[in-house]
């Protein structure tokens, strides 16, 4: 059946411009250029699929017509057009529940990729769909309201700002509005914007050309090129530089980008995500980060519960975890102790789900004859002094001038290649080499999957 597509703009030569591209694509068109005239054919019209609007109309504004179509619970997907760098109004229309908006003058490309994705959620099924890498586990209130929340978002293009703590489970979140959207099929690009050191971030992020700099010995796309018909994930949006920031929001406006050293600039159709566990508000105020991207990321918050304020999704959430570990270890599933479970319940977990999964992983290591006790969960001290007396106490050497700022990946290197010289000194035996360490093959066998030493 052909899909039908409501074009309103009081602009003769614009409609038309809109009806031909939208009728070459195939498609039913309807072009009015008023306010009552669309709502007459929404009314009159119950399969109409998508709806095209500008905001300033003779007799009112396009606001009217997405208010419309979201109270009356219509499953028309509707975008806006909006005056060149008119961020406010498209953030407000965003916000009334527009899948997405394009700036005038309307570029060919843009548009036809704002239809083919509103297209797509007529398509679609709204359930909610977690897939096995990616799942949302729990049976709490805020899960189910998190997770309701995601089905809404999934079927719009505003730009979504994810807050919670450390390991909560942010980029879950992100990976699943990508997955139960239109752009399912195309990429989902996390970055973590922390981790890009301040030189390289426009290069990162736009790519460069050939000989634009030192070291640039070929072409290079950006992420968002790379992310492109897809999601760009920003993790840790908040320690982007000031500089960037101000070019962030220029691409996110211009749906466009330039590389370092090229004046073409490079249409992007990308849907951005952002997450931080910092309190972006503050950041603004304290103008470590510009007013203008907060307000223009920031269309539509989600708040990620911590695993503290959901406690009874523990149990669900360990025993997840421990079926995972017995498929990827090929074992029967370690079983977590009444009183190991208890005392899981009434940890109170600063990592969140991440760090409930590294104590799994660990005590599924260290446990005996299958059974997770207490002390096979190794939780830290609760001793509020403990980091202050080590900040005091540690000496000053080669050793810890290489590991400060980065202990975990420093240790981690040094136990990889302890496990590499074991192997290398009995011809990869593995049941030798766990023998020479002092350890059982079910411990060995795990640091060889963590360190990607089992191939």
């Amino acid at each position: 059946m052909q899909q039908t597509v409501l074009i309103i703009d009081d602009e003769p030569d614009i409609r038309e411009l809109l009806d031909i591209t939208i009728s070459r694509m195939g498609l039913h068109t309807i072009a009015v250029g008023t306010v009552r005239d669309a709502l007459q054919a929404l009314q009159s019209n119950s399969d109409i699929n998508l709806c095209l609007t500008d905001i300033k109309l003779p007799d009112g504004s396009g606001l009217e017509i997405v208010r419309h179509i979201q109270s009356a619970s219509m499953c028309t997907a509707v975008a806006v057009l909006t005056a060149y760098g008119s961020t406010e109004i498209a953030v407000e229309a965003l916000k009334a529940g527009a899948f997405d908006f394009i700036n005038k003058p309307v570029s060919v490309e843009q548009l036809r990729n704002l239809v083919k994705s509103a297209l797509k959620l007529g398509q679609r099924d709204t359930q909610f769909d977690g897939s096995s890498n990616t799942r949302l586990l729990g049976e709490t209130a805020s899960i189910v309201t998190l997770r309701e929340q995601i089905i809404k978002l999934s079927r719009s293009q505003a730009p979504v700002y994810i807050s919670g703590e450390s390991g909560s489970g942010k980029e879950v979140v992100a990976r699943l509005i990508h997955a139960n959207g239109p752009r399912s099929d195309a990429p989902f690009v996390p970055v973590n914007c922390g981790a890009i050191p301040s030189e390289l971030v426009e290069s990162e992020f736009f790519g460069h050309a050939k000989g634009s700099f030192t070291g640039a010995y070929d072409h290079k796309e950006g992420l968002f090129e790379a992310a492109n018909g897809g999601t760009l994930f920003l993790d840790e949006v908040a320690d982007l530089p000031l500089n960037m920031q101000v070019k962030l929001l220029r691409a996110i406006q211009e749906k466009a980008v330039r590389r370092i050293g090229s004046n073409q600039e490079i249409s992007v159709d990308v849907r951005i995500l952002s997450a931080t566990h910092r309190d972006l508000a503050k950041a603004v105020a304290a103008e470590h980060f510009r007013s203008d991207l907060f307000y223009r990321i920031n269309v539509i918050e989600v708040q990620v519960p911590s695993l503290r304020d959901r406690r009874t999704d523990i149990p669900l959430l360990a025993k997840f975890m421990l079926n995972k570990i017995g498929r990827e270890w090929d074992m029967t599933p370690p079983h977590l102790s009444d009183e190991a479970l208890q005392t899981l319940c009434e940890y109170h977990f600063p990592g969140n789900v991440r760090e409930l999964e590294n104590i799994i992983e660990r005590a599924a290591t260290l446990c005996e004859q299958n059974i997770i006790k207490p002390n096979d969960l190794s939780l830290p001290s609760a001793h509020s002094n403990t980091k202050k007396s080590m900040e005091t106490d540690i000496p000053q050497g080669s050793h810890m001038d290489a590991a400060k700022g980065d202990m975990e990946s420093y240790l981690a290197n040094i136990e990889m290649q302890i496990i590499t010289d074991a192997l290398e000194a009995n011809r990869w035996n593995k049941t030798e080499s766990a023998k020479m360490l002092g350890v059982t093959f079910r411990q060995f066998r795990y640091k060889l999957k963590k360190y990607q030493l089992d191939n």
